[in-house]
């Protein structure tokens, strides 16, 4: 293994890790030790391809993030109370949100900060698409059907400020088209 690859993948090992002694709820030097043990196990007996990291982590827009996204849960929280107990019968719908990036950290990244947010889960992701289906509450009309697939993206780019590539943030500063169309359209020039 080489010591670039190593590094990459040094912040999934540090989160097995941090998960294993969140699970066992103690900081301890024991904890962190077995945490260790457990981390290496899991990473020789279960194969997966490597994810590699963009090396870039904004700590400014980390934190931006993370206030952003405290803010969402509290007010998705309200909104759903407020579904819950307000006038009217609940409405829901199922919204096809199509993403602007072609990667897996980054799908996975929006998919959860999505689904953490009361009123909305997703139920489906197509990663050869790049597309999330996604279970939202308080859906009545297309404007809202198009707020739901707006937010979906507006977290991409929360995410990619983040933590995302140079390219990746010029592609959604610039608001391209969402990646199934770009690859559709590529292949459809090819075609020609």
């Amino acid at each position: 293994m080489t010591l670039k690859r190593l590094w990459n993948q040094l912040p999934f090992f540090a989160w097995l890790v941090l998960l294993w002694m969140l699970l066992w709820g103690q900081f301890t030097w024991l904890a962190a030790v077995s945490g260790v043990v457990v981390a290496v196990v899991v990473t020789r007996l279960f194969r997966l391809p490597p994810a590699d990291l963009t090396g870039r982590v904004s700590l400014f827009w980390l934190l931006i993030f993370g206030l952003q996204f405290i803010w969402e849960v509290i007010l998705g929280a309200l909104q759903v109370a407020w579904q819950a107990v307000g006038p009217g019968t609940p409405s829901a719908a199922i919204v096809k949100a199509p993403l602007r990036v072609d990667d897996d950290l980054i799908m996975t990244h929006v998919a959860v900060a999505t689904s953490l947010v009361p009123g909305t889960t997703v139920i489906e992701a197509d990663r050869a698409r790049r597309v999330l289906y996604l279970h939202a509450i308080g859906v009545r009309t297309d404007a809202d059907l198009d707020a739901v697939r707006r937010h979906a993206l507006t977290w991409e780019k929360r995410i990619v400020r983040a933590v995302g590539s140079r390219a990746e943030l010029r592609t959604c500063r610039a608001g391209d088209a969402p990646y199934i169309e770009r690859r559709s359209a590529e292949s459809g020039s090819e075609a020609r």
